[in-house]
Protein backbone atom coordinates (compact mmCIF):
# COMPACT_ATOMS: atom_id res chain seq x y z
CA UNK A 1 0.00 0.00 0.00
CA UNK A 2 1.48 3.34 -1.06
CA UNK A 3 0.89 6.59 0.86
CA UNK A 4 -1.38 7.72 -1.97
CA UNK A 5 -3.44 4.53 -1.81
CA UNK A 6 -3.78 4.75 1.95
CA UNK A 7 -4.83 8.39 1.70
CA UNK A 8 -7.71 7.39 -0.61
CA UNK A 9 -8.88 4.79 1.90
CA UNK A 10 -8.54 7.10 4.90
CA UNK A 11 -10.34 9.94 3.13
CA UNK A 12 -13.37 7.68 2.59
CA UNK A 13 -12.95 5.93 5.94
CA UNK A 14 -15.43 3.10 5.38
CA UNK A 15 -16.00 0.11 3.15
CA UNK A 16 -18.59 -2.44 2.10
CA UNK A 17 -17.30 -5.87 3.07
CA UNK A 18 -18.74 -9.35 2.85
CA UNK A 19 -19.55 -10.27 6.45
CA UNK A 20 -18.33 -13.81 5.80
CA UNK A 21 -14.78 -12.40 5.65
CA UNK A 22 -15.01 -11.07 9.19
CA UNK A 23 -14.71 -13.27 12.26
CA UNK A 24 -15.19 -11.77 15.72
CA UNK A 25 -11.44 -11.20 16.13
CA UNK A 26 -11.30 -9.26 12.86
CA UNK A 27 -14.15 -6.89 13.75
CA UNK A 28 -13.98 -4.21 16.45
CA UNK A 29 -16.57 -1.77 17.81
CA UNK A 30 -15.50 1.71 18.86
CA UNK A 31 -16.57 2.91 22.32
CA UNK A 32 -14.89 6.33 22.37
CA UNK A 33 -14.66 9.42 20.21
CA UNK A 34 -16.53 10.38 17.03
CA UNK A 35 -16.68 6.77 15.80
CA UNK A 36 -18.27 5.39 18.97
CA UNK A 37 -20.87 2.72 18.30
CA UNK A 38 -19.58 1.82 14.84
CA UNK A 39 -17.88 -1.43 13.84
CA UNK A 40 -14.69 -1.53 11.80
CA UNK A 41 -11.83 -3.73 10.63
CA UNK A 42 -8.12 -3.37 9.85
CA UNK A 43 -6.24 -4.08 6.65
CA UNK A 44 -2.46 -4.54 6.70
CA UNK A 45 -0.48 -4.07 3.50
CA UNK A 46 3.30 -4.04 3.69
CA UNK A 47 4.35 -1.57 6.38
CA UNK A 48 1.03 0.28 6.35
CA UNK A 49 -2.27 -0.30 8.12
CA UNK A 50 -5.72 1.24 7.69
CA UNK A 51 -8.92 0.99 9.70
CA UNK A 52 -12.20 1.12 7.79
CA UNK A 53 -15.65 1.31 9.33
CA UNK A 54 -18.23 -1.14 8.04
CA UNK A 55 -20.70 0.65 5.76
CA UNK A 56 -22.57 -1.25 3.12
CA UNK A 57 -23.26 2.03 1.27
CA UNK A 58 -19.57 2.96 1.03
CA UNK A 59 -18.01 3.41 -2.43
CA UNK A 60 -15.14 1.16 -1.30
CA UNK A 61 -15.61 -2.59 -1.54
CA UNK A 62 -13.42 -5.19 0.15
CA UNK A 63 -13.40 -8.62 -1.49
CA UNK A 64 -11.47 -11.84 -1.09
CA UNK A 65 -8.23 -11.92 -3.06
CA UNK A 66 -5.62 -14.53 -3.88
CA UNK A 67 -3.56 -14.00 -0.70
CA UNK A 68 -5.93 -11.92 1.40
CA UNK A 69 -8.30 -9.15 0.33
CA UNK A 70 -8.46 -6.46 -2.32
CA UNK A 71 -10.01 -3.01 -1.99
CA UNK A 72 -11.91 -1.65 -4.98
CA UNK A 73 -13.25 1.81 -5.86
CA UNK A 74 -15.50 2.00 -8.91
CA UNK A 75 -14.44 -1.56 -9.76
CA UNK A 76 -10.78 -0.51 -9.84
CA UNK A 77 -8.36 -2.19 -7.43
CA UNK A 78 -6.90 0.45 -5.10
CA UNK A 79 -4.76 -1.86 -2.98
CA UNK A 80 -4.53 -5.34 -1.51
CA UNK A 81 -3.57 -6.72 1.89
CA UNK A 82 -4.64 -8.97 4.71
CA UNK A 83 -7.29 -8.55 7.37
CA UNK A 84 -5.52 -7.99 10.66
CA UNK A 85 -6.89 -9.10 14.07
CA UNK A 86 -7.78 -6.34 16.51
CA UNK A 87 -6.67 -7.68 19.90
CA UNK A 88 -8.71 -5.11 21.80
CA UNK A 89 -9.82 -2.21 19.61
CA UNK A 90 -6.62 -2.25 17.52
CA UNK A 91 -3.80 -4.60 16.48
CA UNK A 92 -0.90 -5.21 18.88
CA UNK A 93 -2.56 -3.32 21.73
CA UNK A 94 -5.18 -3.64 24.43
CA UNK A 95 -6.85 -0.27 23.94
CA UNK A 96 -9.61 -0.06 26.54
CA UNK A 97 -12.25 2.61 27.10
CA UNK A 98 -12.91 2.90 30.83
CA UNK A 99 -15.97 5.20 30.88
CA UNK A 100 -18.13 5.05 27.77
CA UNK A 101 -20.04 8.14 28.94
CA UNK A 102 -19.30 11.86 28.97
CA UNK A 103 -20.78 14.90 30.71
CA UNK A 104 -19.40 17.19 28.00
CA UNK A 105 -21.20 17.71 24.71
CA UNK A 106 -18.65 18.03 21.91
CA UNK A 107 -20.74 18.34 18.76
CA UNK A 108 -18.75 15.79 16.73
CA UNK A 109 -18.93 13.03 19.37
CA UNK A 110 -21.82 10.58 19.92
CA UNK A 111 -20.59 9.39 23.35
CA UNK A 112 -22.72 11.91 25.35
CA UNK A 113 -25.81 10.47 23.65
CA UNK A 114 -24.91 6.86 24.49
CA UNK A 115 -25.46 5.13 27.82
CA UNK A 116 -22.22 3.21 27.72
CA UNK A 117 -20.80 1.14 30.54
CA UNK A 118 -18.21 2.13 33.11
CA UNK A 119 -15.64 -0.63 33.40
CA UNK A 120 -14.24 -1.59 36.78
CA UNK A 121 -10.69 -2.84 37.30
CA UNK A 122 -11.73 -6.47 36.91
CA UNK A 123 -13.38 -5.83 33.54
CA UNK A 124 -10.33 -3.94 32.26
CA UNK A 125 -7.98 -6.70 33.40
CA UNK A 126 -10.07 -9.38 31.67
CA UNK A 127 -9.88 -7.48 28.37
CA UNK A 128 -6.12 -7.07 28.69
CA UNK A 129 -5.61 -10.72 29.63
CA UNK A 130 -7.72 -11.82 26.65
CA UNK A 131 -5.60 -9.66 24.33
CA UNK A 132 -2.43 -10.97 25.97
CA UNK A 133 -3.46 -14.56 25.27
CA UNK A 134 -2.83 -13.95 21.54
CA UNK A 135 0.87 -13.60 22.26
CA UNK A 136 1.36 -10.43 20.21
CA UNK A 137 0.39 -7.78 22.75
CA UNK A 138 2.90 -4.91 22.69
CA UNK A 139 1.20 -2.13 24.67
CA UNK A 140 -1.73 -1.23 26.90
CA UNK A 141 -3.69 1.95 26.24
CA UNK A 142 -6.51 3.43 28.28
CA UNK A 143 -8.96 6.11 27.24
CA UNK A 144 -12.05 7.46 28.90
CA UNK A 145 -14.93 9.84 28.67
CA UNK A 146 -15.90 11.89 31.71
CA UNK A 147 -18.69 10.05 33.51
CA UNK A 148 -18.93 12.39 36.53
CA UNK A 149 -15.98 14.78 36.67
CA UNK A 150 -12.46 14.94 35.22
CA UNK A 151 -10.99 14.55 38.71
CA UNK A 152 -12.91 11.33 39.41
CA UNK A 153 -12.00 9.98 35.97
CA UNK A 154 -8.29 10.64 36.50
CA UNK A 155 -8.43 8.98 39.95
CA UNK A 156 -10.22 5.92 38.53
CA UNK A 157 -7.74 5.69 35.67
CA UNK A 158 -4.75 6.00 38.01
CA UNK A 159 -6.07 3.11 40.13
CA UNK A 160 -6.32 0.96 37.01
CA UNK A 161 -2.83 1.95 35.83
CA UNK A 162 -1.35 0.92 39.19
CA UNK A 163 -3.07 -2.46 38.99
CA UNK A 164 -1.87 -2.97 35.41
CA UNK A 165 1.68 -2.14 36.43
CA UNK A 166 1.58 -4.90 39.05
CA UNK A 167 0.58 -7.53 36.46
CA UNK A 168 1.99 -6.58 33.06
CA UNK A 169 5.45 -5.52 31.93
CA UNK A 170 4.28 -3.44 28.98
CA UNK A 171 4.20 0.28 28.14
CA UNK A 172 1.01 2.01 29.29
CA UNK A 173 -0.55 5.03 27.61
CA UNK A 174 -3.48 7.10 28.89
CA UNK A 175 -5.86 9.48 27.11
CA UNK A 176 -8.20 11.49 29.37
CA UNK A 177 -9.46 15.03 29.82
CA UNK A 178 -6.81 16.78 31.94
CA UNK A 179 -7.05 18.21 35.44
CA UNK A 180 -4.66 20.53 37.27
CA UNK A 181 -2.71 17.52 38.56
CA UNK A 182 -3.57 14.71 36.12
CA UNK A 183 -0.08 14.41 34.65
CA UNK A 184 1.54 14.10 38.07
CA UNK A 185 -1.07 11.59 39.25
CA UNK A 186 -0.91 9.39 36.16
CA UNK A 187 2.88 9.46 35.91
CA UNK A 188 3.14 8.47 39.59
CA UNK A 189 0.70 5.61 38.93
CA UNK A 190 3.00 4.27 36.19
CA UNK A 191 1.74 5.69 32.89
CA UNK A 192 4.47 6.01 30.25
CA UNK A 193 2.68 8.27 27.76
CA UNK A 194 -0.22 10.73 27.89
CA UNK A 195 -2.70 12.19 25.41
CA UNK A 196 -4.87 15.25 26.01
CA UNK A 197 -6.93 16.11 22.93
CA UNK A 198 -7.14 19.70 21.68
CA UNK A 199 -9.68 18.54 19.04
CA UNK A 200 -9.01 21.74 17.04
CA UNK A 201 -6.52 24.59 17.31
CA UNK A 202 -8.92 27.13 15.81
CA UNK A 203 -10.34 28.99 18.86
CA UNK A 204 -13.57 29.97 17.12
CA UNK A 205 -14.24 26.41 15.96
CA UNK A 206 -13.30 25.03 19.39
CA UNK A 207 -15.81 27.34 21.12
CA UNK A 208 -18.52 26.20 18.73
CA UNK A 209 -17.90 22.43 18.77
CA UNK A 210 -16.60 21.92 22.33
CA UNK A 211 -18.90 23.99 24.56
CA UNK A 212 -17.96 23.86 28.22
CA UNK A 213 -14.30 22.96 27.54
CA UNK A 214 -11.25 25.21 27.58
CA UNK A 215 -8.66 25.06 24.80
CA UNK A 216 -6.31 27.23 26.85
CA UNK A 217 -6.53 24.81 29.79
CA UNK A 218 -5.81 21.80 27.57
CA UNK A 219 -2.79 23.55 26.03
CA UNK A 220 -1.45 24.41 29.47
CA UNK A 221 -1.92 20.79 30.57
CA UNK A 222 -0.09 19.51 27.48
CA UNK A 223 2.86 21.82 28.06
CA UNK A 224 3.06 20.70 31.70
CA UNK A 225 2.81 17.05 30.64
CA UNK A 226 5.96 17.36 28.52
CA UNK A 227 7.86 18.45 31.64
CA UNK A 228 6.74 15.24 33.35
CA UNK A 229 6.61 12.60 30.59
CA UNK A 230 9.19 14.10 28.21
CA UNK A 231 9.25 14.83 24.48
CA UNK A 232 7.86 12.13 22.17
CA UNK A 233 5.66 10.93 25.05
CA UNK A 234 2.86 13.53 24.92
CA UNK A 235 0.24 13.54 22.15
CA UNK A 236 -2.96 15.29 21.14
CA UNK A 237 -5.72 14.45 18.66
CA UNK A 238 -6.26 17.32 16.22
CA UNK A 239 -9.39 16.86 14.11
CA UNK A 240 -9.32 17.77 10.43
CA UNK A 241 -12.59 18.58 8.67
CA UNK A 242 -14.34 21.02 11.02
CA UNK A 243 -13.87 24.00 8.70
CA UNK A 244 -10.32 24.91 9.68
CA UNK A 245 -7.91 26.36 7.12
CA UNK A 246 -4.63 24.71 6.16
CA UNK A 247 -2.77 27.66 7.65
CA UNK A 248 -4.54 27.24 11.00
CA UNK A 249 -3.58 23.55 10.99
CA UNK A 250 0.05 24.42 10.23
CA UNK A 251 0.12 27.07 12.94
CA UNK A 252 -1.55 24.71 15.41
CA UNK A 253 0.92 21.91 14.70
CA UNK A 254 3.78 24.40 15.11
CA UNK A 255 2.37 25.63 18.43
CA UNK A 256 2.16 22.09 19.80
CA UNK A 257 5.49 20.88 18.42
CA UNK A 258 7.34 23.88 19.88
CA UNK A 259 6.15 22.65 23.26
CA UNK A 260 7.21 19.05 22.67
CA UNK A 261 3.73 17.71 21.84
CA UNK A 262 3.09 15.43 18.83
CA UNK A 263 -0.26 16.21 17.16
CA UNK A 264 -2.31 13.41 15.61
CA UNK A 265 -4.13 14.80 12.57
CA UNK A 266 -7.40 12.89 12.65
CA UNK A 267 -9.90 13.12 9.76
CA UNK A 268 -13.38 13.75 11.13
CA UNK A 269 -15.88 10.92 11.20
CA UNK A 270 -19.53 11.87 10.82
CA UNK A 271 -21.83 10.41 13.44
CA UNK A 272 -25.51 9.96 12.52
CA UNK A 273 -26.30 10.84 16.14
CA UNK A 274 -24.96 14.33 15.46
CA UNK A 275 -26.76 14.93 12.17
CA UNK A 276 -27.84 18.56 11.91
CA UNK A 277 -25.65 19.68 14.81
CA UNK A 278 -22.38 20.08 12.95
CA UNK A 279 -21.16 20.61 9.41
CA UNK A 280 -18.15 18.49 8.51
CA UNK A 281 -15.92 18.28 5.46
CA UNK A 282 -13.94 15.06 5.47
CA UNK A 283 -10.52 15.87 3.99
CA UNK A 284 -9.49 14.73 0.54
CA UNK A 285 -6.57 12.35 -0.07
CA UNK A 286 -4.44 15.26 -1.32
CA UNK A 287 -5.17 17.31 1.80
CA UNK A 288 -4.37 14.41 4.12
CA UNK A 289 -1.01 13.84 2.44
CA UNK A 290 -0.18 17.54 2.25
CA UNK A 291 -0.88 18.19 5.93
CA UNK A 292 0.96 15.03 7.02
CA UNK A 293 4.04 16.17 5.12
CA UNK A 294 3.77 19.66 6.62
CA UNK A 295 3.57 18.10 10.07
CA UNK A 296 6.56 15.85 9.36
CA UNK A 297 8.73 18.84 8.47
CA UNK A 298 7.66 20.64 11.64
CA UNK A 299 8.33 17.58 13.80
CA UNK A 300 11.80 17.19 12.28
CA UNK A 301 12.57 20.82 13.07
CA UNK A 302 11.60 20.25 16.70
CA UNK A 303 13.29 16.85 17.03
CA UNK A 304 10.05 14.93 17.50
CA UNK A 305 9.40 11.54 15.93
CA UNK A 306 6.16 9.54 15.89
CA UNK A 307 8.18 6.31 15.70
CA UNK A 308 9.22 6.78 19.33
CA UNK A 309 5.61 6.46 20.53
CA UNK A 310 4.79 3.08 22.08
CA UNK A 311 1.07 3.36 22.87
CA UNK A 312 -2.27 4.60 21.57
CA UNK A 313 -2.77 6.01 18.06
CA UNK A 314 0.72 6.71 16.73
CA UNK A 315 1.95 3.07 16.66
CA UNK A 316 -1.42 1.92 15.29
CA UNK A 317 -1.68 4.42 12.38
CA UNK A 318 -4.99 2.89 11.27
CA UNK A 319 -7.08 6.07 11.24
CA UNK A 320 -4.55 8.62 10.03
CA UNK A 321 -1.72 9.44 7.65
CA UNK A 322 1.10 9.34 10.21
CA UNK A 323 4.37 11.23 9.65
CA UNK A 324 7.49 9.03 9.51
CA UNK A 325 5.35 5.87 9.39
CA UNK A 326 3.21 6.62 6.30
CA UNK A 327 5.01 9.59 4.72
Amino acid sequence: MTPEEKAILVSIGSAHIDRSLLSDVLRTTATAGPGAGGSSFFIRSGDRRVRLSINQASPLRVMAGVDGVVVLLDDKVITSGILEPALCHCPDQAYVTISERCIYDCRFCPVPKLSGEIKNIGMVLRLIEEACSWGSLQAISLTSGVAESPEKEVARTADIVRTIRDRFDLPVGVSVYPTETSSEILAAAGADEIKYNVETMDPAIFARVCPGLSLEFILTALEGAVDIFGKNRVFSNFIIGLGESDSSVRNGVMHLAKRGVIPILRPISASPMRAGEIVIDRPSPDKLLRLARVEKDILINHRLDTRNAQTMCLPCTGCDITPFRDV
